[in-house]
């Protein structure tokens, strides 16, 4: 009896010195913590008249030390911040997820994960079982798919409409960044580059050049491909019908690759004769490059001043130094492909475009690529009046890119403004009602975490949640199903007179990650954290 009581007060060690554990009620207490103070920190930036946040590195070294980040990015603000709660974790993964699958919705995946979360403690505070609540929101998520797709329209037969509801599409999606004011300009902007596509999800043919100056007003279009860098010297700076060569190769002299290796000369006349031999080596690559019967040459690397001149003596047109992005992307535009040896001019495809130039923008100098061989390239230029500005216009301009060319992929449109989210949760609350045993209640309080978002977009607009989300409640219990929040006037429209949409695609990915977030952190019952890894002495200098 007494061995059985010490083993009792003295439990046998299972884990290594330093091991933390936390178990059931006090895990669920501290994985519910970190995600609801994840769901906390971000929701304010929720909706069209949602918060930015101030982002700034750690003033001690590094190239970003001191720099400051303006954003309202769901996905930027989780992946720029040190978090060390495990479970938090799991939402900032299922924003950058969100992030990558769509470009849009980051801040409402990671809401309503976490609004999830919260409805959970009552839950379990009331003695349900968490596989009972994840039954039941299993029917509820299903549900809300199916009512959500009930709802979805397709006008992507008729070209006019189509273009409206992208047109629709991309100004909800800028109506909650940094470019509200000019959602118009750049909503056309947006699409005008995504049609140009031809139904593409690759993003690479459009690219996004930013330059300080001017206002936001002035970003435009260009048709075309952009490359950041300057031609050449005597080497002319337009040129029609161009034959592109496309490398990455030294294009140096040729230095010794041996490691260590020295050459001894007995005389000067010797060194005179290595650089000669140098010059014949590099004049034959270039004759060699000639051979390709290519009238521009862009290279990686660089172009020393002697390869240079022989290029510029042949009237063809040398740029170097362009970037391993710039240099991919130009051999995807122009139909090209990326050579390093020169031995088989045949085999070389070349990239084609009807005209090079040089062009200014602003006080920079940049070589403009038209009717290129890939007619979907082009370029959208940026300008704003700080750096803060132009990134977050970036950060937006993809998003809305992204939202896009999923649209043009998967057509299917619904509505905004809480429409959906409200739609779901009263088809949600229905089933609930239909569901005997303890899974109805599970069932209600996913539909309670669905209309948390209108509510959050309501508030962060400094209305009456309470009082709009209650008529929004009862527009929808009266079968208005397109009824949505109006931020504009603090009120409840309809969506379809508002041309207020968002792609059904989108909202599809936000309920099921964040159901399935939720339930894969409200499985948790126990939570080890391994001790750190201790460091070992250096014994070099003793």
């Amino acid at each position: 009896m007494r061995g059985d009581l010490s083993t009792a007060l003295n439990p046998i060690p299972l884990y290594k010195q330093g091991v933390e554990e936390e178990k059931s009620e006090l895990a669920r207490l501290s994985s519910f913590a970190g995600a609801m103070a994840v769901g906390d920190l971000i929701k304010t930036t929720l909706g069209p008249k949602g918060m930015d946040k101030i982002l700034q590195c750690s003033m001690s070294g590094g190239p970003d030390a001191g720099k400051l980040l303006v954003t309202n990015d769901g996905a930027t603000i989780l992946s720029k911040i040190g978090i060390d709660n495990p479970v938090a974790k799991v939402l900032v993964d299922i924003s950058k997820v969100q992030d990558d699958e769509v470009g849009d919705g980051t801040t409402s995946v990671v809401v309503l994960a976490s609004e999830l979360l919260r409805e959970t403690e009552n839950l379990l505070a009331q003695k349900i079982h968490p596989q009972t609540i994840i039954a039941g929101w299993r029917k509820a998520t299903n549900e809300a798919l199916r009512v959500l797709e009930g709802i979805a329209k397709n006008n992507s037969s008729n070209i006019e409409q189509f273009r409206s509801d992208l047109m629709n599409i991309a100004r909800t999606t800028l109506s909650s960044k940094i470019l509200q004011g000019k959602k118009e300009h750049f909503a056309k902007l947006c699409v005008d580059a995504v049609l140009k596509l031809k139904g593409k999800t690759d993003l690479q043919g459009i690219q996004i050049i930013k330059r300080l100056g001017n206002n936001m007003s002035d970003s435009y279009l260009e048709e075309g491909f952009l490359l950041e860098k300057k031609i050449g010297i005597n080497m002319p700076k337009r040129l029609e019908n161009a034959r592109i060569l496309i490398a990455n190769t030294p294009m140096d002299t040729d230095k010794i690759k041996v490691f260590g290796s020295r050459v001894r000369v007995d005389s000067v006349a010797k060194v005179a004769e290595l650089e000669l031999a140098e010059k014949e080596k590099m004049k034959d690559k270039v004759n060699k490059i000639l051979q390709h019967n290519c009238n521009v040459f862009i290279n990686r690397q660089l172009i020393y001043d002697y390869p240079e001149q022989l290029f510029a003596e042949k009237g063809v047109m040398a740029i170097e130094h362009a970037d391993f992005e710039g240099v991919e992307r130009l051999a995807q535009v122009l139909g090209g492909e990326i050579v390093s040896t020169f031995d088989t001019p045949d085999k070389v495809r070349l990239g084609k475009c009807d005209l090079i130039e040089e062009i200014i923008i602003g006080e920079d100098k940049l070589i403009k690529f038209s009717g290129v061989a890939e007619g979907r390239a082009c370029t959208i230029v940026l300008r704003g009046a700080t750096q803060q500005i132009l990134d977050e216009a970036e950060r937006s301009i993809h998003d809305a890119l992204c939202v896009l060319s999923q649209t043009v992929k998967e057509p299917r449109i619904c509505y905004g403004g809480g429409a959906a989210e409200m739609l779901m949760a009263t088809a949600v609350s229905q089933l609930a009602e239909k569901t005997p045993g303890k899974e109805s209640v599970a069932i209600e309080s996913f539909a309670r975490a669905l209309r948390q978002l209108p509510t959050i977009i309501a508030d962060n607009a400094g209305y009456d949640s309470a009082e709009l989300v209650a008529n929004l409640r009862a527009a929808h219990t009266a079968g208005k199903s397109t009824h949505g929040l109006d931020m504009e006037k603090g009120a409840v429209a309809d969506m379809v007179e508002l041309g207020i949409l968002e792609s059904y695609h989108l909202k599809r990915q936000v309920v099921s990650s964040a159901a399935e977030a939720a339930e894969m952190v409200l499985r948790i019952d126990n939570i080890i954290r391994a001790p750190p890894r201790p460091r070992q002495r250096d014994m070099r200098h003793h």
